[in-house]
């Protein structure tokens, strides 16, 4: 497997408003070979949401991706299909109290639980998803105290609730996320994705948001007639900015241009900070991972040319923070990163995209 990857500068770009900015940050690596550990091939990316990660709790953040991306890997070196292996990178994230999905989903004003979630497969393009779904115990919620504290308080009083919620999150450092997501390629180089989020902390009961609805949460294609490229994009942030843009949709055509990372800038420019649906909008945040692949060959003049899946991978917000892992089926464990916003920038008016590029070679039969 050869990896590219590597931090270049910060480059501030122009921007069409003049309350946008545009952070750009490429990521390259030096070409490594490493060592092939199973006999399939596939890839993984994964988020634990969009909005804040303290560093007070960084390690738990990042360990939560890191299993997500080892529960995916297991399953395709298994042989299993790219929808198997994003629905067990979404339990792992589900099952974290640090993430806002499952066992660590917001509360509703009544203090109960409804979940939001999607998946859509790339090769069939079927695509399914529940909306405000609830039956959800709070005996799930004991080990995380601060949510159990707020369910047991709404009934009394909302406005001072909602005044303690914010302080505690300031005294915890525990911060706002949302969404979290997956996105995988298998070996035959199909294509799935998926999103899970607890929804907005205190929203209305029945409310739902993106990570239910078709084109907003989450969207995968294979390689077609009309489309060059198999892509994955999965999205996290405030659910009405998404729903509004149809973002995981918009980002998928964007990235059948040549260049994939100037393609998701544009877009979360021009079609997500700059929508005229978001116009009275004085933030707009969000954000997301997005994975392309394609089949090419190795060195034209070798003789022992082989099958390449080239696989591209991005993330890209405009909210202070976002958390990602990712991970090959021939690594022997996954990387994580926290990626921030750089000193100066405002969130929800700049943009922040990094990301990477892999060539996964066919094993020797």
């Amino acid at each position: 497997m050869i990896m590219e990857k590597g931090l270049s500068p910060v480059e501030v770009l122009p921007s069409k408003s003049s309350q946008v900015t545009a952070v750009k940050v490429e990521v390259k690596e030096p070409e490594t070979k490493q060592t092939q550990r199973g006999k399939r091939v596939g890839f993984v990316l994964v988020h634990a949401g969009a909005g804040y990660h303290s560093e007070s709790k960084a390690k738990e953040y990042k360990h939560v991706c890191k299993r997500a991306c080892q529960k995916a890997i297991e399953k395709l070196q298994a042989g299993a299909l790219a929808t198997d292996a994003v629905t067990a990178a979404l339990i792992e994230l589900e099952d974290s109290p640090f993430t806002n999905a499952g066992l660590g989903s917001n509360l509703n004003l009544l203090g109960e639980i409804e979940c939001d979630a999607s998946i859509m497969d790339g090769k069939s393009l079927n695509f399914g998803a529940v909306g405000a779904l609830s039956g959800f115990s709070l005996a799930a919620f004991k080990r995380n105290k601060r949510k159990l504290e707020l369910a047991e308080k709404v009934e009394t009083d909302l406005i001072h609730l909602k005044k303690r919620r914010q302080s505690n999150e300031k005294e915890n450092d525990s911060g706002t996320l949302d969404t979290v997501g997956a996105v995988v390629v298998d070996q035959e180089g199909n294509v799935a994705a998926a999103v899970s989020s607890g929804g907005l902390a205190l929203k209305h009961p029945g409310r739902v948001g993106q990570a239910a609805l078709y084109g907003c949460g989450c969207w995968a294609e294979n390689t077609g007639a009309h489309t060059p490229y198999s892509t994955a994009v999965s999205t996290s942030g405030c659910g009405e900015h998404l729903v509004r843009t149809i973002l995981a949709r918009e980002c998928s055509c964007a990235l059948q241009m040549e260049d994939a990372h100037q393609a998701l800038l544009e877009t979360m420019q021009n079609k997500f900070i700059g929508s005229p649906f978001l116009a009275n909008e004085d933030g707009v945040l969000g954000g997301v991972i997005v994975l392309r692949s394609c089949r090419c060959s190795a060195e034209p003049a070798s003789s022992q040319e082989k099958p390449t899946l080239l696989v591209e991978f991005l993330w890209s917000h405009t909210t202070e923070s976002m958390c990602v892992g990712y991970m090959s089926a021939q690594d022997g464990k996954a990387k994580t990163h926290i990626s921030r916003l750089p000193p100066g920038a405002v969130a929800g008016q700049s943009v922040a995209i990094e990301g990477g590029v892999c060539r996964l070679e066919s094993p020797e039969s």
